[in-house]
């Protein structure tokens, strides 16, 4: 949508939390202005495979950061601070993000007043891992445990398992998506702007709809239950003789017509008809479809299983996602002028009339400090000359 284009946000980010928020604010057309420090950086950058043979632009940092300018300013120093003013008027900025602790707020000059003073009209978001009354440090699978997403995954009887993605750092991204979004309507409304706490730890705890209901007003205990369901049967991942699929299993319906499949035939009596007779007999009942899944494909099941219209999914490893229809024709690309390399992205979640328009397009992930002499030449008019001083003396 243009009115997107037009806005500018300058995040001073690292890690994944807020880069991938702005990764998808990138998305919409942005004009999206990274900040790191002029010595340290955002240490992502450093994370993974030096895949370009050059500092500071390894494997794990490009995964989220195209579309995005980069400019260093040390904003612990009170000239870096007056620049940043400078930058907010000059840049007409109109979203603020950090994941900075708050005990850092006023000290760097980020703070929601401080700012509000310089853009009165600015949307202000603060992402902490516990809140703004809290500076403990936090990363994701600390946010995991502490929240219960690890004491929900795993298997049954079996310790606690990480998650295969980063749901606090992503989960709490895609919140404060929402908040922003939500910020501009009021602002485009109001004329006001907003001032955003968003903490990641309840954040993730919100993912916790049923366990948290069940808990605390059942006094149920919820704890993990590996591949099964808690309500249905069968629900559950089923081997086959090239691989795995899940099967879902939502009514006695569906059971009824699974077991008029021939191959499923042995399976339909009495004790079985009703879910509850299937919960009550969950594990031997697995087994004994895991016994007749093992001597087909996974194809063949899959096939078997649709014309019934059963709900069914092959366990696809993450090169098979790549190529399946649904998807390869949404995937993101991003060209490296410079070394050539042409990185292949995740699909956004849905398809913005920006990315359309750029033909799914984006720009190369960008250098450390890529974009200062744009900005603090061409856009805010230091000359040559003063340009260099402030490299000179670290300010960026």
């Amino acid at each position: 949508m243009e009115p997107l284009k037009r806005l500018t946000v300058l995040s001073l980010e690292q890690a994944t939390v807020l880069p991938y928020l702005t990764y998808r604010l990138a998305h919409d057309g942005m004009n999206v202005i990274r900040v790191e420090h002029p010595v340290y950086g955002d240490p992502n950058r450093l994370v993974g495979e030096k895949v370009l043979a050059e500092e500071r632009m390894n494997s794990y940092f490009l995964c989220i950061n195209a579309g995005k300018k980069c400019i260093t300013l040390d904003l612990a120093r009170e000239e870096g601070q007056n620049l940043f003013k400078s930058l907010l008027r000059k840049l007409k900025v109109d979203i603020f993000a950090t994941n900075q602790l708050p005990r850092n707020y006023v000290k760097l000059g980020i703070d929601y007043e401080s700012i509000k003073a310089v853009v009165p009209d600015i949307i202000w978001l603060g992402v902490t891992g516990f809140g703004p009354q809290s500076n403990e440090a936090a990363y994701d699978p600390i946010l995991q445990a502490r929240s219960g997403l690890m004491e929900m995954t795993g298997e049954k009887g079996g310790p606690p398992q990480v998650l295969g993605i980063p749901l606090p750092d992503m989960g709490t991204s895609e919140h404060a998506y929402g908040l922003i979004m939500k910020a501009l309507y009021v602002r485009e409304n109001t004329g006001k702007g907003s001032e955003i706490n968003l903490s990641m730890f309840q954040s993730s705890v919100s993912w916790l709809t049923v366990p948290i209901t069940l808990s605390a007003t059942f006094q149920k205990k919820v704890t993990r239950r590996g591949n099964t369901h808690e309500f249905f049967c069968p629900v559950s991942v089923f081997r086959t003789q090239n691989g795995f699929l899940y099967l879902a299993v939502g009514n006695d319906r569906q059971w009824k017509s699974m077991v008029c499949l021939a191959p499923f035939s042995h399976l339909n009596i009495p004790q079985y008809e009703k879910n509850a007779g299937r919960i009550a007999d969950v594990s031997a009942l697995n087994s004994k479809i895991n016994e007749v899944t093992s001597a087909h494909t996974t194809d063949e099941l899959v096939e078997l299983f649709k014309s019934i219209t059963l709900p069914v999914g092959r366990i696809n490893p993450v090169r098979d996602v790549i190529a399946d229809p649904l998807v390869a024709g949404s995937l993101i690309t991003s060209e490296d002028s410079k070394s050539g390399l042409k990185l292949t992205l995740a699909p956004p979640p849905y398809m913005t009339p920006f990315l359309e328009e750029r033909g799914l397009r984006l720009s190369f992930p960008p250098r450390f400090g890529e974009h200062n002499r744009d900005i603090y030449e061409g856009v805010m008019g230091y000359s040559e000359e003063a340009f260099r001083l402030l490299e000179e003396k670290q300010v960026i």
